[in-house]
């Protein structure tokens, strides 16, 4: 089983979305967005459902607490800091893509990195894709094709690898990219989130992003 007690739950439904608590999640919450009792995690999100504040997609997504449900925020060189995933992507919207991993930075709409699936109807796969803001005020991020050919349905695994002296690595079905991050990112609280959180928002309600995790964990190594 995958454990859920380091994590709380968007899913989007109602104005503003709601979001399931950490005790809620582990004491098996499930519903058309989401499911555990399978032992995988099953996320769903619709192109059509409710957004949260500042988002212009809807996301049914996981994002990091402590285990009492409080949010928890990190600085980077605090730790060594990952984020470890194997799934596969069931569906995607019109548009291809879906983020199935974050470093997202606290009180901002921009988030330090996204891991995206871009699936293209030529090949019938997609494209596992790092976006990274190499520093805060960045408003371009820096795109990065981790990987390629990865079909849908298809288990792969990812790994987000933050370092204590801002080393970023993303790796994803075998490959990997590696970076050294601007020090302008040191004192900014930041937070990993998983799922799926779909690049588009317009289409039928059979429309969007459909993912199942088989595994899913976060370390923060204290140095």
């Amino acid at each position: 089983m995958i454990d859920l007690a380091t994590w709380n739950l968007s899913i989007p439904e109602g104005s503003p979305p709601a979001t399931i608590d950490t005790p809620k999640l582990v004491d098996g919450f499930k519903d058309q967005y989401f499911h555990s009792d399978t032992g995988t995690l099953f996320f769903w999100s619709p192109v059509t459902g409710s957004r949260t504040a500042n988002a212009i997609y809807p996301r049914s997504e996981l994002r990091e607490t402590y285990s009492n449900g409080t949010l928890k925020n990190w600085t980077y060189p605090e730790a060594d800091n990952l984020l470890y995933a194997t799934l596969a992507v069931n569906q995607v919207p019109s548009t291809g893509k879906i983020v199935i991993g974050q470093i997202h930075a606290y009180n901002s709409t921009k988030p330090l990195v996204k891991v995206e699936y871009q699936y293209k109807t030529t090949t019938q796969s997609g494209n596992i894709v790092a976006k990274v803001r190499m520093r805060p005020d960045d408003t371009e991020s820096r795109v990065i094709i981790v990987a390629e050919n990865v079909p849908l349905n298809r288990e792969f695994s990812y790994l987000i690898h933050l370092s204590p002296g801002g080393a970023l690595g993303v790796s994803a079905a075998g490959y990997q990219w590696d970076t050294q991050l601007s020090s302008t990112w040191r004192d900014k609280p930041l937070y990993f989130k998983a799922g799926v959180y779909v690049q588009d928002n317009t289409g039928y309600t059979s429309e969007g992003g459909k993912v199942t995790f088989y595994k899913l964990d976060i370390d923060h190594n204290e140095t």
